[in-house]
Parts: structure tokens; sequence; C-alpha cells
């Protein structure tokens, strides 16, 4: 018997060694805001072709709706916005009995806003040090605690995107006992400049090639770190834009008489709680408005997972894609917000690292359910820090295909 003893504890000591030997991995998740599925197609973004034949491409599904605050939300918790408290860029919270904008100080930093666990904080209660840039959430202690490395969008000076590249780069510059193993980092562009000049216009075709470029400069300085060839490096965003003009346009004061109405909130959809009594007259009156979509509160068709919390209205109106429903016309010449099985709404993702396939493209068919969703990216995470995923609405087995 200690003649087959000794060699099998001989061997899981050498497996248990090889196992606790195994070099870790780092992860860098970039976030290209309005970074539209198909703008490589179109514009001269070399970089982005190149993670293509040499890592994974994918279109990816964007949550309802696909706006900026929501969907940066969910990439982080796995929860869908009708899940993880941020429902829209702007809505009212009648538990606070206060509004909640990107653009207010007061709700945007208050933690009761948000809901569920950010991927920082799932990873750092297992002993995963996180390094965040302006993700959505960062800067905020939602459920008292801030990841391990951030810095506050209002504080001075904002950090423009060299700076933003140059603070990934240290971070993975540390000591490894200090080094974060995860990173996010959050660009504002070339969302800008699509909501000003529309998806295909000149100015937003030179944003998308310089972020390319940015993001390729990026890439070689990771890799020229000591431990770069352990870095996985994702190129993702929060949805996609299309093009929009004052013809297609429905006015608030043409079809919701003041005196039915109680609030008003949200754009894309828009949510609106009736004076009491009043809320089937306005379902009614709206049901006939073409290019409108209108539910009463919690029958928001399934597939777009939304309507069902309490900071949604009594009724959730959504225009068709391209269509504005608001008090006034936008002067701007492309957004968002709309069905995110709208290819225009899609994101382009990008991923190329020692976790990841080569060459590999994430099938797609037009018109059917994508196998490749933005709540999926928790997950993912997890799955490449080696840490137990929260319960969240994201599925690993869906995009699984894209790992080695």
């Amino acid at each position: 018997m200690k003649r087959f003893l000794r060699p099998l504890l001989v061997l899981l000591a050498a497996c248990s060694l090889a196992v606790s030997c195994k070099e870790e991995h780092y992860t860098v998740v970039i976030s290209l805001d309005g970074s539209r599925w198909d703008y490589a197609d179109h514009y001269e973004m070399p970089f982005f072709d190149s993670l293509a034949t040499v890592g994974v491409k994918a279109r990816m599904e964007p949550s309802y709706p696909s706006s900026t605050f929501p969907n940066h939300y969910t990439m982080a918790t796995g929860l869908v916005p009708d899940h993880n408290g941020l429902v829209n860029n702007s809505f009212w919270n009648p538990d606070t009995q206060h509004g909640y904008s990107l653009s207010d100080p007061e709700s945007r930093y208050d933690p009761r806003y948000y809901l569920g666990e950010p991927v920082w904080q799932t990873a750092q209660k297992q002993g995963v040090k996180c390094g965040v840039i302006y993700w959505v959430g960062s800067d905020i202690p939602i459920n008292d605690m801030y990841p391990t490395y951030y810095r506050r969008w209002d504080d001075e000076p904002h950090w423009d995107f060299e700076q933003r590249c140059d603070e990934i780069v240290r971070l993975l510059s540390l000591p490894e006992k200090d080094r974060p193993r995860l990173v996010m980092g959050y660009f504002d562009e070339p969302d800008h400049q699509g909501h000003v000049h529309g998806p295909f216009a000149p100015e937003t075709k030179a944003m998308a090639e310089q972020m390319d470029s940015l993001m390729h400069s990026l890439y070689l300085r990771l890799k020229a770190l000591p431990h770069g060839k352990r870095i996985n490096f994702i190129l993702a965003g929060d949805h996609g834009m299309t093009e929009i003009s004052p013809e297609r346009f429905i006015s608030w004061a043409s079809v919701v008489p003041d005196a039915w109405v109680e609030r008003m909130s949200g754009s894309i959809p828009t949510s609106i709680w009736a004076k009491e009594g009043y809320a089937d007259s306005l379902y009614n009156r709206l049901s006939g408005i073409e290019h409108l979509s209108v539910w009463r509160h919690g029958e928001v068709p399934a597939e777009l997972n939304y309507g069902t919390s309490n900071r949604l209205g009594d009724l959730i109106v959504a225009p068709d894609l391209g269509w504005q429903f608001n008090f006034a016309p936008s002067s701007n010449n492309g957004t968002h917000g709309f069905n995110p099985k709208e290819t225009d709404m899609m994101v382009a993702f990008r991923a190329v690292g020692p976790d990841f396939k080569k060459g590999y493209e994430a099938p797609f068919t037009e018109g059917e359910q994508s196998a490749f969703r933005n709540i999926d990216l928790y997950p993912l995470l997890c799955k490449l820090l080696g840490v137990k995923p929260a319960p969240v609405d994201g599925k690993l087995e869906r995009i699984q295909n894209i790992l080695k």
C-alpha cells in the first residue's frame, strides 16, 4: 500500500505546486462611449481590424434603454437597468422623492440610487485589487465600498484621454503586491461627435479613427510591460448611435394634456406619472400616436427586460428608431436609447489576450436574439479573475465560446 501511496502523494504535491505557481493574468476593460458596432467597417480603424484577426470580434447588444449611465452600470453589475437602479440617464425615484440626473451631483453621488454589486466589489471582497477610471459608479460608495484605485469625475484637473491611458499603464506598472488585476477605463468619445454631427459625419469619422489610434498606443504600452503577455485587453462600449432630425419629432405638449400628468421624466423612453384617474386616458391617447409605443407599468415586452422598477412611471413611452418624443426637437444629429435589438444601437466588442481565442468572430443573425449581451460582461470578468460572481442577470455560458 505504501508503495502506491507515496508516488500518489508526490504527484498531488507537484500538481498543487504547479497550480500555486501559475502566473496570474490581468484584465483591462476599456469603454468607448457610443462605439457603434460597424464604425470599423466604415472608417479607417486598423487597430480594431487587427484585433479581429488576433483576438475576438463581436457585435454586442446593450440593455434597454441603450443609454450611457444605465449600460455602464449594467456592464459593471451584470444586472439590466430595470434591476440595477439606473433605469435611465434621468428618472424620478419615489423612495427618495428626488429626481436622478447624471448632471446633478446631489443625486449622482448618492449611493441609494445604485443597486447590485459592481464587479470591482465582487473582486475586492475575494482579495483581488481593482483600478477604475471614470466608470459609472466607481467614484460612489456603493455598499460602502470604493475600488482600490479610482478617481472622482469632478476632481480637478479632469483627466484627458492621454492622462487616462497614463494612469492605466501606471496602475499595471505598480509592484506586484499593489498591482490591480482588473483595470477599467471610460472614454467619452466617439459619443459626443456622434451626437452633435451624426454617426457618419466627417467629425465622427475623425474621432473614431483617433480613438482607434489611441487604443493602439495604449495596447502597445501594456504589451511592453514585463508581464504584458499576461494582460487580457477588452474594448467595448455602452451603445451605438443613429441619425435624428427635426422632421421626426413628436411634441409632448401636442399629445399629453398637462391636466392629466403629475410628472414626466427621461427621454427615450419617457416615464409618465398620471394624475389620479387619468392613467387609462393617457394610455388610450398615446396608443393612437404613430411612431410611439406606450406600455403600462409592468407590461413592457419581456424581451426588453424593463418596466417593473418603481422608478418608472404609470406609463412608459418609447419612440421608434430615429424619432424623438420630447418638449422640443434636439439640435443634435444623432442619439441613442432605442430598442437594443436595433442594429444601430449595437456595440463594437474586441478582446485579445492569453484567455481569448484568436481570430474568432461571435455569431450573429439579423433579427434573432443576440448571443452576446452586455449583461454577460460581469460573469466574464469574474471568470477571468477567478472570483465567484454574485447572482446576476448575465450568463457566462452565452459567451463562453470566446474563451480558449
